[in-house]
């Protein structure tokens, strides 16, 4: 059986420009709506010529990865960090790590003061991004579509004195009540063969694929985890923001959300559990409130996230998934009835073959 090929594609991040394609083991790769996704590999140094190659393709900061299997793009971001390793034997290494695009904009903070009033909310952060690409050395060709809007208006200020990163402003952005959700994806275009890094925004989630997959255990599910945890749970919520410094004469004190609290589960028996969470750039009282409110409703039935690891080479999936709703079977001791729910994908990780193990993908769902 022949496996699928792994190779990355270095580039300059600014322009894209091929500086060399190399192959690659011990490669590790996953990709997340809600987190940034990484990327790790090994790119095998056998002789001077292919070391000269990855010595001046390489440039933390600087070179853009692209992951191909086969002729598919499953994987896109900086390359950050390189290590040179050498065996016992004096076989040498060089291992990359990357983050995925949106990890440059933890990178970019905002230097000048953005308002928005009355704004949708998507609006708000094609302007932000808009902003990154403006200036000097800013553009890295991150690609969005300007007509989708969310429905959603806000008033929004990111003051200059703040310095806020631009990832953690557009996160929380989206963590408000009636927020989104958000990732850069990477892809090859199919009629130009061109490489593309596209923003996927959601409202309120993010979804994708027309087709439901089936996966079975037993069956294409190899395992799976299933947690069932209560330590993050809340049924009462406050949240702090910015300082109030208006009045030089007074202490100067954060204001303090509305008091939250979930009579219905304190009244059906259950204990007071506290949730605080802390908004140190907001400084309207009505956003701070939208926020503890989100946050209360997330933590009163906090998501599980199972995780299911599936045989590739029984069903084919790949990291445009990402979105989409599966319908996972499963009959064991403890699901004697059986399962059979639908879930979304809001996770994945890709393990390539080695000898002796297939490739497989692990996905994180959470109810569809």
């Amino acid at each position: 059986m022949a496996f699928p090929t792994y190779r990355v594609v270095l580039c300059d991040l600014r322009s894209d420009q091929v500086l060399d394609v190399l192959p690659i083991t011990d490669v590790s790769l996953d990709d997340y709506i809600g987190k940034v996704g990484t990327a790790s590999a090994t790119i095998p140094l056998p002789n001077r010529a292919v070391a000269a190659r990855a010595r001046a393709a390489v440039e933390p900061g600087r070179t853009a990865v692209w992951i191909e299997r086969g002729s598919e793009i499953w994987w896109g971001g900086v390359l950050w960090t390189a290590s040179l390793t050498s065996s016992s034997r004096g076989f040498l290494g060089l291992q990359v790590q990357a983050g995925g695009w949106a990890s440059y904009l933890d990178h970019r903070a905002i230097l000048h003061t953005q308002e928005a009033k009355q704004v949708d909310q998507f609006d708000i952060v094609r302007g932000l991004l808009d902003y990154a690409a403006s200036l000097p050395g800013g553009e890295i060709g991150i690609e969005y579509d300007a007509e989708q809007l969310s429905g959603v208006l806000r008033d929004r200020t990111f003051r200059r004195y703040d310095v806020p990163r631009i990832r953690e402003v557009i996160d929380q952005l989206a963590a408000v009540e009636s927020g989104f959700e958000w990732r850069i994806a990477s892809y090859r275009d199919p009629g130009s063969g061109r490489r593309i890094k596209q923003v996927q925004l959601g409202a309120p989630v993010i979804r994708t694929g027309a087709s439901e997959v089936v996966l079975d255990h037993p069956g294409p599910i190899l395992s799976y985890g299933w947690p069932i945890d209560a330590t993050v749970q809340a049924n009462v919520w406050q949240s702090r923001g910015a300082s109030d410094n208006r009045n030089q004469t007074k202490e100067s004190l954060p204001i303090m959300s509305e008091l939250l609290e979930e009579t219905g589960q304190l009244t059906a028996g259950w204990p007071r559990l506290d949730g605080t969470s802390d908004y140190s750039t907001v400084t309207e009282q009505a956003t701070l409130d939208a926020h503890a409110r989100a946050d209360l409703a997330a933590a009163l039935h906090p998501q599980t996230i199972p995780e299911l690891t599936v045989a590739l080479d029984r069903t084919p999936l790949s990291p445009a998934l990402l979105g989409a709703t599966v319908r996972v079977r499963i009959r064991d001791l403890w699901w004697a009835e059986g399962l059979d729910r639908r879930y979304r994908v809001v996770g994945l990780a890709i393990s390539p073959p080695l000898r002796g193990r297939p490739e497989t993908a692990r996905l994180f769902l959470e109810a569809a």
